[in-house]
Formats: C-alpha cells, structure tokens, sequence
C-alpha cells in the first residue's frame, strides 16, 4: 500500500513500482485515518508511508499499523534525513526509513529486503541509537532466555547482516541462521527482524565490530 497526501507522489510510486516481478501495489491512501482504514480492509504485507500527513504523524500511523496489523511491514518515506527521526520511526516498529530522492533501484530493493524479513538498519544506524535507547531495557529479564549462538545471531543483526551473512560468519548454515532469526523474533517479542535488531540495542546485545 502506498501512503501520500500528494497525487503526484502517489502515482510516481505506483509507476516505479508497476511491473517489478513479485509486487503489486494493492491499495492507496492520501491521509492516516484512510491509510488504517485500507490496511483492515486489505491487509497489505507493506505499507509504503510518509511521514507527513494532513491528519496523523507518521510515527503515530505505524504505530497503530503495527498495533492492528503486525503482519505489514512499514518503510517510513521522508524528504528530511533527521536522525532523531530516524530513531523514534524504529523504536515505533518501522522495518526501514528512506528518503524520498532514493533512487528506483534502492526503493525495490528496501522493500524486496523487508518482505524477505531482512534488516536494512546498518552500522551507522547502530551506532546512532546506541547513545538512544542501550539500558531501556533489563538486560537479564530477556537476555537470558536466549543461547550463546541466538545472542551472536542477534548482535550480527542488529548490525544490519542478512541471513547469508549471518551464516557466512558463523559458519552455519541458511536454514540454521532462518531458524535461530524465527527464534529470536519470537522469544523477544518482536514483529519483525528490524524490531529485533533494535530490541539488541536494548539489550546491549548488539556490537558495532561484527568481526
């Protein structure tokens, strides 16, 4: 679902997005209380979402997409790159944050990537919430239901490394790392890998070193 009050914005995503193998765009929304509206009604596996709507912020309208539907995904479309922003749009369960002069190929991939359930929360990303959201968390409540080999899977997440990563580093295999990520997920309570990676952070689980 694309989600912009612009006529303009809306049909230039819809042209970008039209014949990309696997996608369709199968709903459209010009304000919040629309965009909530069309997700009961179709229940989208993406909500593409700006942040600025004539009726909700867009902080506010993922976090009652997430709430109603933790199935959709939501990638966070800005013309502004605040780093704050950036932070409270993660921490409210967005799955990525572009801008809006992101090229065709970087907007395909961020969305092939979330619906993959890969991360695109990278190092810098890392490094920048760190300072934010470390000891939110008690470390000892969550962190020690997990095992040595989740926790190292988690901390490679949290550092933006997809599962083949993962495994490369690890020196596991695909289906071994997807099984640990489906663990994690579920173990810490989180919708999505992204959440996850933040949830790391939290923890003090994550490392900006992954060697």
């Amino acid at each position: 679902m694309i989600v912009d009050d612009h006529d303009l914005a809306r049909a230039g995503l819809l042209s970008l997005l039209t014949g990309e193998r696997g996608l369709e765009v199968v709903g459209e929304a010009a304000s919040g209380d629309e965009a909530l509206a069309v997700c009961r009604r179709l229940h989208p596996d993406l909500t593409l979402l700006d942040v600025r709507l004539p009726d909700m912020d867009g902080l506010a309208v993922t976090r009652a997409i997430k709430r109603e539907s933790v199935a959709t995904s939501v990638i966070l479309f800005t013309m502004y790159e605040n780093p704050d922003y950036v932070v409270e749009a993660l921490k409210s369960g967005a799955a990525a944050y572009l801008l809006k002069g992101a090229s065709k190929r970087e907007i395909v991939t961020a969305i092939r990537q979330v619906l993959a359930g890969d991360s695109l929360l990278h190092p810098a990303a890392v490094l920048q919430l760190l300072p934010q959201v470390a000891g939110t968390v008690h470390k000892h409540t969550l962190a020690e239901q997990l095992t040595p080999r989740e926790r190292d899977v988690l901390g490679l997440i949290a550092l933006g490394q997809t599962n083949q990563e993962i495994a490369d580093i690890l020196g596991l295999t695909f289906s071994t790392v997807k099984t640990h990520v489906e663990h994690l997920i579920g173990k810490l309570g989180v919708s999505d890998r992204t959440q996850a990676a933040v949830r790391a952070i939290e923890l003090g689980l994550a490392s900006t070193d992954p060697g």
